[in-house]
Order: C-alpha cells, then sequence, then structure tokens
C-alpha cells in the first residue's frame, strides 16, 4: 500500500488538511505501507515557497514522517510528455476563451467548474498561442474509451465498485483543463493523474469534495494507460456554522493551535481521530 498527502502551499494548512493527513497516515499504519508527502504547487500565481516550509512543519509537528516529496514544479517535463501523449490521439486542442465567456454560456457549473461548449475544440496545437489553455477533448475521446469505467471506493468505511457511463459524463464537464490559461502551467486532473503513477500510489486519501472529479481522473488514466487506485473520499471538517474549513480561516490554521500551546495528540482528538 503507497498513500499520500497532496496539499498545495497557498496558504497555511488548517484543521481539514491535518484531518486528511492524518487519515492516509492511520490507513498506512493499520494496513502497512508508505506514507508519502507531494507538494501540489503548480499554481505560479498563488504558490508560495514559505506556505510550503510551513506545510514541512506542521506535518512534522503532527508526527508524520516522509521521504523526499515530489515537488510538481520541478516536474513540468513529465507533465509535458503526457499532453503530447494525448496530442499525438488527436485529444488535445488549444482555448482562447476566457472564464467569464465560458460562463456567459449559460450552461451551468459541473464539478470542474463552469461547463465549457466546445468553442475552441476544431482547433489543433498548431493553432495555439502562448497565453492560450490546452484542454481535453472529452467528447472525441469517448471513443477511445470503454462504454464503463469503474474504481473502487472505501470512503463509507467499507469496499464498493462505482461505476459510471463514458458518454454520460462529456455534458457535466465539458473539455477539462489541462495546461492553464495565461501562465501556461499544468492544471490539477493532469498532475495529479501522472504523479499518482510516478510515485505507484494504490490507495488515494482525500475530501469528499473531490469526488465527483475523480470521473475526469479515470479517463485520463486510461487514455494514458495508468492505474487506477482504490480511493478513500473522507467527510470534510467544517466550522461552527457547517461552512468547509477554507485556507483563508486562519483561526483554524494549524500553526495558529500550534503557537497557542495545542498538543498533536490534541489536535486529533479535535477532529475526531482517535489513537
Amino acid at each position: 500500500m503507497i498513500t499520500r498527502f497532496a496539499p498545495s502551499p497557498t496558504g497555511p494548512l488548517h484543521l481539514g488538511h491535518a484531518y486528511s493527513a492524518l487519515c492516509a497516515n492511520d490507513l498506512v499504519r493499520e494496513m502497512g505501507g508508505q506514507f508519502l508527502l507531494r507538494i501540489e504547487d503548480t499554481d505560479s500565481t498563488r504558490c508560495k515557497p514559505e506556505f510550503t516550509d510551513g506545510i514541512f512543519e506542521d506535518l512534522s509537528w503532527l508526527g508524520l514522517n516522509w521521504p523526499s516529496p515530489r515537488i510538481q514544479s520541478e516536474h513540468y517535463p513529465t507533465y509535458w510528455q503526457a499532453i503530447d501523449q494525448l496530442d499525438a490521439m488527436g485529444l488535445i486542442f488549444p482555448c482562447s476563451c476566457p472564464r467569464r465567456e465560458v460562463e456567459a454560456t449559460g450552461l451551468g457549473l459541473g464539478p470542474d467548474g463552469p461547463i465549457y461548449p466546445g468553442t475552441c475544440c476544431n482547433k489543433s496545437l498548431k493553432d495555439a498561442r502562448p497565453a492560450d489553455a490546452l484542454r481535453l477533448n472529452l467528447r472525441k475521446a469517448q471513443a477511445l474509451l470503454p462504454q464503463v469505467l469503474q474504481y473502487e471506493e472505501t470512503g463509507d468505511g467499507t469496499q464498493k465498485t462505482c461505476r459510471f457511463i463514458t458518454h454520460d459524463i462529456t455534458p457535466q464537464i465539458g473539455a477539462p483543463v489541462l495546461r492553464r490559461r495565461e501562465t501556461g502551467d499544468p492544471a490539477y486532473h493532469l498532475a495529479c493523474v501522472v504523479d499518482d503513477a510516478v510515485q505507484q500510489v494504490t490507495h488515494v486519501v482525500r475530501g469528499a469534495d473531490v469526488a465527483p472529479l475523480t470521473p475526469i481522473h479515470l479517463v485520463l488514466q486510461a487514455l494514458l494507460e495508468l492505474p487506477t487506485p482504490v480511493y478513500y473520499h473522507h467527510p470534510l471538517i467544517t466550522d461552527e456554522t457547517g461552512k468547509r474549513l477554507a485556507k483563508i480561516s486562519q483561526s483554524k490554521a494549524i500553526a495558529t493551535y500550534r503557537a497557542q500551546g495545542v498538543s498533536a495528540l490534541e489536535m486529533r482528538r479535535m477532529v475526531g481521530l482517535d489513537m
């Protein structure tokens, strides 16, 4: 068993991150295996080195150990190789549409944000401009995919098989971005899937808010011929009003509790985890 904790250094870690990291570590401790750390710092406009340093400090304080972490910003060529592989299959197109234009089409929101209407889907990479996003032509990819994709989910404490029909997901998602517009950074879906394969992750532990994105990841895994891990989508830690914690909530930051003298054992209990 190999699992991982993969935070983005765009702010301080909070109680929700503590819960997710401890869940992944506890799973390895219970079943035997290895806990890995990955720093998902591909958002060049928001990620900062001081937040990466804070992640290391917070996780060490929680009592977690890991081998040398994988830093995504150090591996861009690996993600471009995956895009080249998808482009060779005719599945990549450049897109110059700003988000506001996609929202204005009125197709609504899917699990990946505003549903893309396919405005630029007939373009090829030779038409790409430096500031263009690169998208996956999901509708075209359907012809290369099995009719049904499936994965194992253990988030409710029991292992079950989840299935979805590939041609049903295109209207809900549109065309996922694999390289971001303007910055040229690799997008979350691509980097996450590639790195899970590179790190040989067998069990992905992450929040239930990410569960609706799993079909996109399975599509990429199938197209790139990568293994599909077992998924454990855990419940989210919320504040007193029931709202999901965000990184801007400094009052819930792990570092704030540390400074107040809270122990790592007390934090485990705060997030509902017993030793």
